[in-house]
């Protein structure tokens, strides 16, 4: 892992989070960059240049709040970018080679009943970016143990798994599998490919009507330093799939970070 991203909002944690980051960052031996992005509208005829404004500000912005961490000899860049957020941060991310976004649950200072906010979910639900989501507050640690959750654990596509085996080999951690069986389960939704059955420790297997109820229920008997889930097309986050927003009545996880992996398949 070489490339990591930290888009920054308004939020009380954004300091905690930036910190994190460096950490994990300094473990990998990865650059970290440091974004903002921003989008404006303005009326036909204004004089003043509103960008060029918004830009300095937000470029300030970013300097300040790296220069008020320890950045423990990581090499951080800061960079504003101005666009639609999706689709900006994907071509950002392509532009520069990103391995994995560091993302603060909630970018702003919104209401606390609120796991996932409207920035957060938006990069969640909408790009295929592999993202770590870190808890408010949380401090940097070791992963130890991960628990992977999935209902097929079939990888058709390449280099998907990356992330996880990138952490697992960092931090020697052990490894286990979560195989949700729901009624539309196929016998082969079961197998693990090489690479994947390679760094399995243990196999739970778990009737379930999705992976959001079976992780609920196991995840805290694992103890896992680290929950790893699969982007699917109503996937892990499917009960509010049209929302941008996760309550965090609906994800009890809020004390672990969470991998989010782009689609195996």
């Amino acid at each position: 892992m070489k490339t990591i991203l930290v888009p920054v909002g308004s939020s009380k944690n954004a300091k905690s989070h930036l910190q994190y980051a460096v950490d994990f960052a300094k473990a990998f031996g990865a650059k970290l960059y440091v974004v903002q992005i921003y989008n404006v509208y303005t009326k036909a005829g204004t004089m003043i240049n509103v960008d060029s404004i918004i830009e300095k500000e937000s470029k300030d912005f970013l300097d300040g709040h790296v220069a008020s961490i320890d950045t423990k000899d990581v090499q951080v860049y800061t960079r504003t970018f101005k666009g639609k957020l999706v689709d900006t941060l994907e071509k950002v991310c392509d532009a520069l080679e990103v391995d994995l976004i560091i993302l603060e649950p909630r970018t702003n200072s919104i209401k606390d009943e609120v796991y996932l906010g409207k920035t957060s979910g938006k990069i969640i639900k909408r790009t295929q970016i592999p993202a770590l989501i870190v808890p408010e507050d949380y401090v940097y640690k070791p992963i130890v143990k991960i628990l992977v959750a999935v209902k097929s654990a079939l990888v058709k596509k390449e280099g998907v798994l990356k992330p996880l085996l990138s952490i697992k080999n960092q931090f020697k951690a052990v490894v286990n599998i979560l195989l949700v069986k729901t009624k539309h389960h196929k016998d082969e939704d079961f197998i693990l490919n090489e690479e994947l059955g390679g760094i399995i420790t243990n196999k739970t297997i778990a009737e379930r009507p999705t992976t959001f109820q079976a992780v609920l229920e196991h995840y805290k008997s694992n103890s896992p330093d680290l929950l790893c889930v699969v982007r699917r097309k109503r996937g892990f986050f499917k009960k509010l799939w049209e929302d941008d927003t996760v309550l965090k009545e609906d994800f009890h996880s809020t004390e672990l970070p969470v991998l989010v992996l782009s689609g195996l398949k």
